[in-house]
């Protein structure tokens, strides 16, 4: 009998110099208390969990600091530069982040989530400037994972620019819409991994349930980064337990390899195998 665990073995995901095991990414904003976040990274399964890096996001009304609950030993801390609206802001605060998390010797010194905002309404990136703050960033040494729309060509700009991995939303930030476009997707996928299948591309932004990142999943990616999608459901808990076995669910169905989808049906159980054994009771 086939031994369960040679079926579902997968290899590790590599991001730069990281090598991780699990697929899932957490963030921590927007939990009702910094004990629930820690409960929830923890039920996550999560390797990395993301960290907004702004001095004033590190702690909150009580003056506690974010930190203090993240357990440095087990998770690697990864950086980003949410709410930066300018190449220069961003470049600013990836380097804030990294004075810091050499100060606590966490090796997520040496990368950053990189986001640009256009807008305070969309939260869309702005593709012109997260392409110049990734080219700066990358020249001064720095791993770089590019939160980015999920339009082709700039995908590909910033994979030229020297992003470790692109991470194309699947969804306007906390809209929780899950995947919008499909097709789009597997274009940024086929752009990417062209002449690298190993390219690591992960999903970020809009993640809402269990299927959304399941899909994503199937669809070939990587990876995927969330953080509304648990933090923001009714049982945080439970919702970082399903993003989980979501992630690898659809991650083994990835490589297991769907049918093809049909026009027609096709009977599940063969027709000359029905033939063959009425053939055989008329013998008998």
């Amino acid at each position: 009998m086939t031994d369960p665990a040679s079926v579902t073995t997968d290899s590790p995901i590599r991001l730069g110099n990281h090598e991780l095991s699990s697929r899932l990414i957490v963030g921590t904003g927007k939990y009702r208390s910094l004990e629930l976040m820690q409960e929830c990274l923890a039920l996550s399964g999560a390797d990395v969990v993301t960290v907004a890096v702004r001095r004033e996001r590190l702690t909150d009304s009580s003056g506690r600091n974010i930190l203090d609950f993240i357990d440095l030993s087990r998770f690697t801390i990864l950086p980003n530069t949410a709410g930066c609206f300018s190449a220069e802001d961003a470049v600013r605060v990836a380097r804030l982040g990294r004075e810091i998390l050499r100060g606590l010797e966490n090796p997520g010194a040496d990368w950053v989530k990189l986001e640009v905002l256009g807008d305070t309404r969309t939260l869309l990136p702005d593709p012109v400037a997260t392409v110049d703050a990734c080219r700066r960033l990358v020249d001064d040494g720095f791993q770089v994972l590019c939160y980015t729309s999920d339009d082709p060509i700039t995908a590909r700009r910033l994979k030229e620019a020297g992003a470790v991995s692109v991470m194309p939303a699947g969804s306007p930030i906390g809209s929780g819409q899950g995947i919008l476009n499909r097709n789009n997707l597997r274009i940024c996928l086929e752009y990417l991994k062209e002449d690298d299948p190993d390219y690591p591309v992960i999903v970020d932004a809009g993640v809402g349930t269990a299927s959304d990142v399941a899909l994503a999943m199937e669809l070939g990616c990587d990876g995927v980064l969330l953080n509304t999608g648990i933090a923001g459901a009714d049982d945080p808990r439970r919702m970082a337990v399903a993003m989980k076995q979501a992630c690898q669910a659809g991650r083994q169905a990835w490589l297991a390899g769907r049918i093809p989808r049909k026009l027609y049906a096709t009977a599940s159980s063969p027709e000359e195998g029905v033939i063959c054994l009425k053939q055989q009771a008329g013998a008998g």
